[in-house]
């Protein structure tokens, strides 16, 4: 294992050994190519539940203009129907948060990959300011009407 060189002071700088920031950057672009699956399968997963929702609150409809419908059943389904829809905004806040780590992560893993292994051929790496914010999403649970989308 070797020693932390993000713990040596600012007056005693010490070098980051190699290997052990190739090490640590790669485990940064790995978890950031998770989270980028993690953002896909969200995705996918919100686009099939709102494409079924949608398809029950017509059935919803169509059951309300039929003769004899039970007008207050069909409210109360489509108030459950309008607060699973509600909770799919969970994903919008997710997704936020996904893309933001992963920013940092990537933030990360260039700084370390600059200042470990110095210029190349085409001179000093640039590195991509971090985020002064550190978190894009303010919300903690989730109520109709209450979500902060960005």
């Amino acid at each position: 294992m070797y020693p932390n060189p993000l713990d040596s002071s600012p007056s005693d700088p010490a070098p980051v050994p190699l290997l052990w920031a190739a090490d640590l950057q790669d485990h940064l672009m790995t978890a950031g190519h998770d989270l980028d699956r993690l953002q896909r399968l969200l995705a996918d997963s919100c686009d099939a539940l709102l494409e079924h929702f949608q398809a029950a609150v017509g059935r919803v409809e169509a059951l309300a203009a039929a003769p004899g419908a039970d007008a207050e059943a069909l409210g109360g389904l489509r108030e459950q129907l309008g607060g699973a829809v509600t909770a799919l905004q969970f994903q919008d806040m997710a997704s936020q948060l996904i893309a933001h780590t992963n920013q940092r992560l990537r933030n990360c893993a260039d700084q370390l990959a600059r200042d470990a292994f110095g210029p190349d051929a085409d001179g000093e790496a640039v590195v991509a300011a971090a985020s002064l914010r550190p978190n894009p999403v303010t919300q903690d649970e989730m109520d109709a009407g209450s979500v902060e989308l960005f």
